[in-house]
């Protein structure tokens, strides 16, 4: 300060800066934030692809008019011939209940929560409504789509831009769905912006998952309850079977591991009816050892043979830790699925597991903890010789908040994102309130890139897509992450560029995770809080609540007065935790 010199070297700009500020030396301050604006632009770096601003909020009254009509209609005596020629949607289609429609104050209504793609097309979910791009060689991101207001929150999101089955002039060949407590809603939408709401359905219990197979939308819950919808006849159909843990889908065939150690399956295309009671038919595939809950499911298909030709290889987790791999070949055909496999390197419960042509990934709850393995084939099957041999072991750390939303574990899923025959990534996001991304490699951990918010907002959900390429001669697709932010943007990066630089880089200097000193700067503002769970909950810290809590309020007073009731413990998952065992410690 005297002489007015200033040595950086292994100095960090950021924390000199902002000690700065605390001590008032504006010239200090102007020099050094020049000098952090050098290396950051608001156009992005190399690998920045697009932005697409917040879309234009529906009307909440529109929504609200419709439900409070329903509701005088339900309570006016002799008004059943009203309803009955009001009412065009199918019989399945239910009427909103009370619990249905009270809203959540643990949830910000600006902030993109959900995103997801299918081909060409992406689908962009807010708390109470959702909204479709579409992507075009000569314009790029076109907004085609947006979904009345729902007074309901959305906790899931599917979406099929090419419903095979059914014809264009149908108007049914693009669907999204949304899913909120037990109920589901369905449009279909056209490319000119035109949309027309299928129905509102009820799954009964809590919907855990919500996806395509085909043309057939599916919904499941940890109860054990599968809900389909049969795009062709229209029919919605609900089938009770072992409490679920697990699934993955091979092909138009829908694989669900459950808790009593068995893997059933359901072929979608036949979609098959019981004769005696008109039930899906659903078929035991393989049955674990142990009996152990299945709570991680992967199913591999070469690229030659389909499920039908008998040969399929499941890799698949247990409760216990264990992680097993189960083939079907052709000379084993009429035997079922054999144990080829199996690995007890986990003690804690497998949450994931992804077997792809050249490796075998596993995760478990203990922070993410992750064990890889190359595994090795003989004219495309699994061979013994010399067999599956050990890669890796890294942790993705992903700290959670305590009471998020149900909506947070989908739209903040690590992966692993990609194809099998291809170079899978885990998307790591530290902390719940943060900028940064790492991109890392399956296999390996290592870092392929760091994605940082080019407006400083905060990420508050992602998604990995590939898109197709374009119609010249010889393009390929290429492969975007997504980043929803607290501003209701969307930013779009290049990966199939990040990967590519990856793989010309030398391998030897190659980054893992956040370093001990990004890690601790990136939790400098937040306060981690012991509990049960292996994976270390986060809260915000002590000084930011009563900000966080009026940001909140504020950016919901514009939609009307919201419930006050939280969340029922144990909302995802069916996990109730004790809050009596929830100790916050600042860091």
């Amino acid at each position: 300060m005297r002489t007015k010199d200033l040595d950086l070297r292994g100095v960090n700009i950021t924390t000199l800066r902002h000690d700065a500020e605390f001590y008032g030396i504006s010239p200090l301050v102007k020099k050094l934030s020049l000098c952090e604006d050098l290396g950051r632009s608001n156009c992005g770096n190399v690998l920045f692809h697009g932005y697409l601003n917040a879309p234009c909020f529906p009307a909440r009254s529109e929504q609200r008019n419709s439900i409070a009509t329903e509701a005088e209609l339900r309570s006016r005596p002799g008004s059943a011939r009203s309803m009955s020629s009001r009412d065009h949607r199918p019989q399945s289609a239910i009427e909103y209940r009370k619990s249905d429609i009270e809203m959540n104050l643990n949830i910000d209504p600006r902030k993109v929560i959900i995103v997801t793609g299918h081909h060409g097309w992406i689908a962009v979910a807010y708390a109470h409504f959702v909204c479709c791009y579409r992507i075009k060689e000569s314009s790029g991101w076109q907004l085609v789509f947006t979904s009345p207001y729902l007074e309901q929150s959305i906790e899931r999101l599917a979406l099929n831009s090419k419903v095979v089955g059914v014809t264009q002039t149908d108007g049914r060949d693009k669907m999204l769905a949304v899913a909120f407590g037990s109920m589901i809603r369905l449009w279909c939408c056209q490319d000119d912006s035109l949309r027309n709401e299928i129905g509102t359905f009820d799954l009964g219990v809590r919907v855990d998952s919500l996806f395509f197979i085909g043309s057939q939308l599916v919904a499941t819950s940890h109860t054990g309850k599968v809900g389909v919808w049969h795009a062709v006849t229209r029919s919605w159909q609900c089938q009770n079977i072992q409490p679920i843990s697990s699934y993955d889908t091979a092909g138009t065939f829908l694989l669900l591991g459950c808790t009593n150690g068995s893997i059933y399956y359901i072929d979608m295309e036949k979609f098959p009816l019981r004769m005696k009671d008109n039930d899906l038919l659903v078929t035991e595939l393989y049955a674990d050892p142990s009996q152990d809950a299945v709570t991680a499911l992967s199913v591999y298909l070469t690229p030659k043979i389909t499920l039908m030709g008998n040969w399929i290889e499941i890799a698949y987790g247990t409760s216990s830790g264990k992680v097993r791999m189960i083939v079907q070949h052709p000379e084993t055909m009429g035997q079922g699925p054999q144990l080829f496999q199996t690995f007890t390197v986990h003690r804690s419960r497998i949450t994931k597991v992804m077997l792809s042509e050249k490796h075998l990934v596993s995760v478990c709850s203990e922070s993410n903890h992750v064990r890889t393995w190359n595994v090795t084939r003989f004219r495309g099957m699994l061979s013994t010789q010399p067999g599956s041999t050990p890669l890796a072991s890294f942790k993705v750390l992903s700290l959670d908040e305590p009471d998020c939303h149900p909506s947070y574990p989908v739209g903040n899923d690590i992966g692993p994102y990609g194809d099998r025959e291809d170079q899978q990534v885990f998307i790591q996001k530290v902390v719940p309130e943060t900028d940064l991304l790492y991109v890392r490699v399956s296999s390996t951990g290592h870092r392929v890139c760091e994605i940082r918010s080019v407006d400083t907002s905060f990420i508050s959900c992602f998604s990995v897509h590939e898109c197709e390429g374009s119609s010249r001669m010889g393009s390929r697709p290429r492969r975007f992450l997504f980043t929803g932010h607290s501003n209701g943007s969307v930013q779009i990066w290049d990966l199939t560029t990040a990967l590519e630089s990856y793989s010309k880089s030398d391998k030897t200097t190659d980054l893992a995770g956040p370093s001990h000193e990004e890690l601790v700067y990136l939790m400098g503002q937040c306060d981690l809080s012991s509990s049960r769970c292996t994976t270390p909950s986060l809260s915000p810290a002590t000084s930011l609540m009563p900000l966080r809590t009026n940001q909140l309020r504020a950016s919901s007073n514009h939609l009307g007065n919201r419930s006050t009731e939280d969340l029922p413990l144990g909302a995802e998952g069916g996990h109730e935790e004790n809050v009596n065992d929830v100790r916050v410690t600042h860091c």
